[in-house]
C-alpha cells in the first residue's frame, strides 16, 4: 500500500482550512493544519509535510511570507514545496526570468506602488513573490505556485498533483 502524501494548511481562517481539508482529503491526501508561523513551523517538523499551503495574512500583514522564507532558509524544509494562497491577483509573464519582470513591474507606474507583487512565468511555471516591508525594503524569494482564495477545489487539487507528481 502507498503511503499517504502529507499536506499542511496554514491559515488563521478555519473555514478555509475546513474546505481545504475536505477536499484533499477526498483525494487521499493525509491533511495537517496550523493557524499561524508558530504553528507552522512547529508542524513543519513533526508532520514533515510533502507540501504546505500558506496564507499569507495571518497575526500580521506578512506572516506567510514570513513563514515562506523560513521554510526557505531551512536545511531541514527547503526541499519542500509550498504553495501561496492569496487573493491579490497574480501578474504573468513569459519572461524566463520571473524575478527580473518582479523587478520591471517595480519601476512601472501602474505597479510600484503595490506592496505586493505575486508573479508566475506561465510557460514554466516559475513563480515568486516581490513585496516591501514597512521600511519600504524590497524582499525577493521564489515560490512553487499560487492558489486563489476564494478556493477553487479543482485549481487546488491540480496545483498539488503539479508538485507532487513530477
Amino acid at each position: 500500500m502507498k503511503t499517504q502524501k502529507r499536506i499542511l494548511i496554514v491559515d488563521d481562517d478555519i473555514d478555509v482550512i475546513t474546505i481545504i481539508e475536505t477536499i484533499l482529503k477526498k483525494e487521499g491526501y493525509e491533511v495537517f493544519s496550523a493557524n499561524n508561523k508558530k504553528e507552522g513551523i512547529e508542524k513543519m517538523k513533526s508532520v514533515k509535510p510533502d507540501l504546505a499551503i500558506l496564507d499569507v495574512m495571518m497575526t500580521t500583514h506578512y506572516e506567510g511570507f514570513e513563514l515562506a522564507q523560513e521554510i526557505l532558509n531551512n536545511p531541514e524544509f527547503k526541499n519542500t514545496p509550498f504553495l501561496i494562497q492569496s487573493s491579490i491577483d497574480i501578474l504573468t509573464t513569459t519572461k524566463a526570468a520571473v524575478q527580473e519582470m518582479a523587478r520591471e513591474f517595480r519601476k512601472d507606474p501602474n505597479y510600484k506602488e503595490l506592496q505586493v507583487l505575486l508573479v508566475k512565468n506561465i510557460t514554466t511555471g516559475d513563480a515568486g513573490i516581490d513585496y516591501l516591508s514597512e521600511n519600504g525594503k524590497t524582499h525577493w524569494f521564489p515560490v512553487h505556485g499560487f492558489i486563489r482564495k476564494p478556493v477553487d477545489g479543482k485549481i487546488v487539487v491540480a496545483e498539488i498533483n503539479r508538485l507532487l507528481n513530477k
